[in-house]
């Protein structure tokens, strides 16, 4: 049976809300015509009619955030320590050390675009929907959460959009031996506009950014604006997305990608 891709990734382009106006992503386009002057220092007396078609060659500019595009977060991202919880706190590892072996495994979709924008999912929520979809998780499964802000990608209101995952409903899955998870959504938390009305009821710090923190507790990482998840079923693909490697980095550009493939299903570890 041939594999099947299903593309997780949302694009790298300018004029599309995928983040917040001063996080967004600048992409300056040099094409066959315009890089003359790039290539003209290396060749002295070159001129631009010399070359076949008179064409150079086409290169990019690009100002960007480890943060923005599909992405994956590393424990550093989160706090300056991890592992709290396993008695042993040690320094958190940055987007280069973060091992291979979590960025391919077995994927669970969790189905949450029912929850309204800026819901906190719970421990219960979690396994109410595991429950829904008869699956019991296994150590290093790769979980994403289908939220309404996949739907709302590039429109006005998608940062705002989706529900997030809190503390325990992290620390659940943490605790069940996960180690790298996913959103569709902007952050894995709540969004911040959310957050933010109940933080300034309430004065709890706590609240802010709950989920990430829970990686002080138990390293982990997670994917960020994911995108296509509705078109996965529950269970019975892989997840591939390994971060681009930069040293010291909180986190790294991935092309994450299910596959579907038997013979994968088949092989116990999944290599």
């Amino acid at each position: 049976m041939p594999r099947r891709f299903v593309d997780l990734s949302i694009y790298l382009e300018n004029d599309v809300v995928s983040d917040p106006p001063a996080f967004a992503p600048r992409i300056e386009y040099f094409d066959h015509q315009n890089s003359f002057g790039q290539m003209a220092p290396f060749f002295p007396g070159l001129q631009q009619q010399d070359l076949p078609d008179g064409e150079v060659w086409a290169v990019e500019m690009v100002q960007l955030s480890t943060h923005n595009g599909t992405h994956l977060d590393a424990p550093y991202h989160f706090h300056s320590t991890m592992d709290k919880a396993l008695g042993e706190k040690k320094r958190s590892w940055t987007i280069d050390e973060v091992p291979l072996e979590w960025c391919f495994q077995p994927g669970v979709k969790l189905d949450f675009r029912h929850f309204d924008d800026g819901y906190v999912v719970s421990a219960a929520d979690v396994q109410a929907e595991l429950q829904r979809i008869g699956h019991s998780l296994k150590p290093l499964e790769i979980v994403v959460v289908n939220t309404r802000a996949g739907s709302r990608y590039g429109q006005p209101d998608y940062v705002s959009s989706g529900c997030g995952m809190g503390y325990e409903a992290t620390m659940y899955l943490l605790e069940q031996g996960v180690r790298l998870t996913g959103t569709d959504a902007w952050s894995w938390d709540a969004p911040f506009i959310h957050t933010a009305r109940k933080y300034a009821a309430t004065g709890d710090a706590g609240l802010i950014w709950e989920g990430h923190k829970a990686g002080r507790d138990i390293g982990y990482c997670h994917l960020e604006k994911l995108h296509n998840l509705e078109a996965l079923p529950p269970t019975g693909f892989f997840i591939s997305c390994f971060p681009h490697k930069i040293r010291g980095a909180s986190a790294g550009w991935t092309r994450a990608v299910a596959i579907f493939d038997d013979a994968l299903q088949e092989t116990p570890d999944g290599a």
